[in-house]
């Protein structure tokens, strides 16, 4: 079969294999994604509440069922769907409702009030992920729309994990590799979660793509500043610290290219350590400082849009983390305790990752694996980072998943297949023994 073949073969066999859940991936924040959906639509508030608590329940009523299916003490009695899922919705609709006839801020914007204001906000802010929703909820409904919606941005990241890796000259069997790798380790999970990182990883994997391009003297800063410009509208955090971390990148690429008597405009090079493939010299010191010119745009463009629109500022995040999402008062000095809780975090998650160090080997791994590439490693390593700053600024050890560094796991989805690499080429080195002559008598 063809590449392209086996990609879709991939990707439908990615698909299949998640129906196994078409429910209940959920998290508390979903309910304020699909709700902003549903009211983009043109659902009313009241309606729009009623179809996210109906998914959300429906979510929570399966999952108590299998719950109790394998509890060795309770697996015999009756189903408790009905009455998870009746409790359920009656205590959200009743908090809905009561922030509705509240009025004022409780009802301004497009998010059902599942919140208080100052933590709905932050929601409001992200209208990328709900508006690329719409469509799916508004043919399918919230169940299966919000699902194939997410099985189709999760399976367009591994799409796009497979063309970072040929445009880099990496052979098929191992960009096919880097394809498995995304939907089998945590990206997959937390891609297809009905949460904003499925479209980030999907983003950041494009403006990668563009950089890859870029480096081997073809157009694609396009693709990454287009990338960046999304990202601003499904989580403006991610276009900043993307913005800021491929900027770098673009300038330690130059920098170290001149000091070594190489023009940024020579040509990449091809071979182990010697670069990312063949590409005209001058086209590839041009995408460089495109990259560049275009990160420290999206990093200026963000904080100053930010500004013109009012969104939530640092300071607003870090009280939503220090007081349980406003729930308790402002702190007085939040940053000292910030910086004191950002310690402490980092100990703790340390800890934790030496007791099961897999991801700790799967980073060292893709950072072995990106050195074959020096100059689009240090890219990779830049779009990796962005998951190490977003979870620094959000330390919360009790966020499931690890959700928040979920795009550190881009180094060892790119990088290990770089790093199998030498191996490919050494049994294609092997020449095909032929069958062993016989000596005898001929007539």
């Amino acid at each position: 079969m063809r590449p392209r073949t086996w990609v879709l073969v991939l990707a439908a066999v990615f698909a299949v294999l998640q129906l196994a859940d078409v429910t209940g991936r959920d998290t508390p924040d979903s309910k304020n994604y699909v709700s902003y959906a549903l009211t983009l639509s043109g659902a009313g508030e009241r309606a729009a509440a009623a179809e996210t608590v109906d998914w959300v329940c429906a979510g929570e009523a399966s999952a108590a069922e299998r719950a109790q299916r394998v509890n060795v003490l309770r697996f015999h009695a009756p189903s408790p769907a009905g009455r998870v899922s009746a409790e359920c919705r009656a205590g959200e609709l009743r908090r809905v409702e009561r922030r509705l006839r509240a009025g004022g801020a409780q009802t301004d914007g497009h998010v059902v009030p599942f919140v208080a204001p100052r933590l709905r906000q932050i929601f409001e802010v992200r209208p990328g992920y709900p508006v690329f929703l719409v469509p799916f909820v508004t043919v399918f409904g919230v169940t299966w729309g919000v699902w194939l919606a997410s099985v189709l941005v999760a399976g367009a990241g591994g799409v796009l994990v497979f063309l970072v890796l040929r445009t880099v000259s990496v052979p098929v069997p191992l960009a096919l590799t880097g394809q498995a790798l995304y939907y089998v380790l945590p990206v997959g999970t937390t891609a297809m979660r009905p949460m904003t990182e499925g479209l980030m990883l999907a983003l950041t994997l494009t403006a990668l793509w563009g950089c890859a391009l870029a480096l081997t003297g073809r157009a694609g800063t396009a693709l990454v500043a287009g990338a960046l410009a999304a990202l601003f509208t499904v989580k403006h955090s991610q276009a900043l610290f993307l913005g800021a971390c491929l900027a770098g990148a673009a300038a330690v690429v130059a920098l170290w290219r001149r000091r070594h008597g190489r023009d940024p405009g020579r040509g990449v090079g091809r071979g182990p350590g010697r670069g990312v493939g063949r590409g005209p010299g001058r086209g590839v010191g041009r995408g460089v400082a495109a990259i560049a010119a275009v990160g420290c745009g999206a990093v200026a463009g963000t904080l100053l849009l930010a500004r013109l629109l009012h969104y939530p500022s640092e300071a607003e995040s870090v009280q939503d983390l220090l007081t349980a999402h406003y729930a308790r008062p402002d702190r007085a000095h939040p940053w000292r305790e910030f910086l004191h809780l950002e310690f402490d975090f980092w100990v703790e998650w340390l800890r934790r990752q030496l007791t099961e160090p897999l991801f700790p080997a799967a980073l060292a791994a893709g950072a072995w694996g990106a050195r074959r590439r020096p100059a689009f490693g240090v890219f990779l390593l830049a779009a990796a980072a962005t998951g190490v700053l977003t979870q620094a600024g959000h330390p919360d050890i009790t966020v499931f998943g690890d959700r928040l560094i979920v795009l550190a796991w881009l180094l060892p989805v790119v990088g290990v297949p770089l790093l199998l690499e030498p191996l490919v080429h050494r049994s294609a080195a092997v020449p095909v023994q032929g069958p062993p002559r016989t000596v005898g008598i001929t007539r």
